[in-house]
């Protein structure tokens, strides 16, 4: 082995090291109070309704993801995704007062059953909350009575949230496809 052999191994093997050691760079502790945490922690209960809408002139809810005709479970719908940015309003009725949007994607993501994968965002517009987000990602099996979803975080007022949603089928339009589902979230957020 050369000298010029040994320098470059030596060289190679330190710069390895380095980048080994330093891959720690990019992490730090930080104290809680500059992110807010220092603060007691609260549970906060929200109650509205969620509307989606598949039929009409302007749906809130659209299929992105259909599956062949030859590969679809008609039963379940496995494999379909849709996209919704559905309102959110205090009562049961569509033209009842708006607080947000649900934005995100439902997709049926069982072969046996009518379940979906819920990944969406509950977007707040009205008070307080106005700009602020809960977050829900989870099973959503359709015909059972009540569904919880776990709540994996948010943003603006509800950072580090966590906590769980149920829902429950107020109306089903089974021709259409037309949903209302009362929401009750329960967050614990600072």
């Amino acid at each position: 082995m050369t000298t010029t052999h040994f320098f470059f191994i030596i060289t190679t093997l330190l710069l390895s090291c380095h980048t080994l050691t330093g891959a720690s760079d990019f992490v730090r502790p930080i104290d809680r109070s500059l992110l807010g945490l220092n603060k007691k922690e609260k549970v906060s209960h929200f109650k509205f309704y969620w509307h989606d809408i598949l039929s009409g002139q302007n749906p809130t809810s659209v299929s992105v993801v259909t599956p062949p005709m030859t590969k679809i479970n008609t039963t379940t719908a496995f494999g379909l995704v849709n996209m919704i940015d559905n309102p959110l309003t205090l009562g049961p009725k569509l033209n009842s007062k708006l607080v947000g949007r649900a934005q995100g994607f439902y997709a049926s993501a069982c072969q046996t059953e009518i379940d979906l994968l819920m990944a969406m965002n509950f977007a707040f517009i009205d008070g307080k909350y106005n700009g602020s987000s809960i977050t829900i990602l989870g099973r959503n099996a359709v015909f059972n009575k009540v569904r919880e979803m776990p709540v994996i975080g948010g943003s603006g007022l509800f950072r580090f949230a966590k906590g769980y949603a149920e829902a429950r089928t107020h109306w089903l339009d089974l021709k259409s496809g037309d949903a209302t589902i009362e929401y009750n979230v329960y967050v614990m957020h600072y």
